[in-house]
């Protein structure tokens, strides 16, 4: 991959299985995506997962989705990670990265 692919700004939704609530893997994941300058948001859902959006260069992306499938929280147990909507944008939607209540 080269540097011009690399910086290309891609956009991924992302839900994540497994012992993610209550062991503050979005406190971590907000963390994780700052660190890496992603943009996007992070939310518990009702069904015990956790959910959000990651937008960015499409290196730091990868690194992030590695991240949410192999390491997460300490305390957190990944059973597995799904990510859907994978596409290119222009712009980013987002001017930071947030945790949704």
């Amino acid at each position: 991959m080269n540097m011009a692919e690399g910086d290309t700004l891609i956009s991924v939704d992302y839900e994540i299985f497994g012992k993610v609530q209550g062991v503050f893997f979005r406190k971590y994941t907000q963390a994780e995506g700052k660190k890496l300058g992603l943009v996007g948001w992070v939310q518990n859902t009702d069904q015990g997962t956790v959910q959000g959006q990651l937008q960015g260069p499409i290196s730091k992306v990868r690194h992030m989705q590695e991240w949410l499938e192999t390491k997460g929280s300490p305390k957190s147990h990944i059973d597995r990670a799904n990510f859907r909507n994978e596409k290119v944008i222009v712009k980013l939607d987002y001017s930071d990265f947030q945790i949704v209540k």
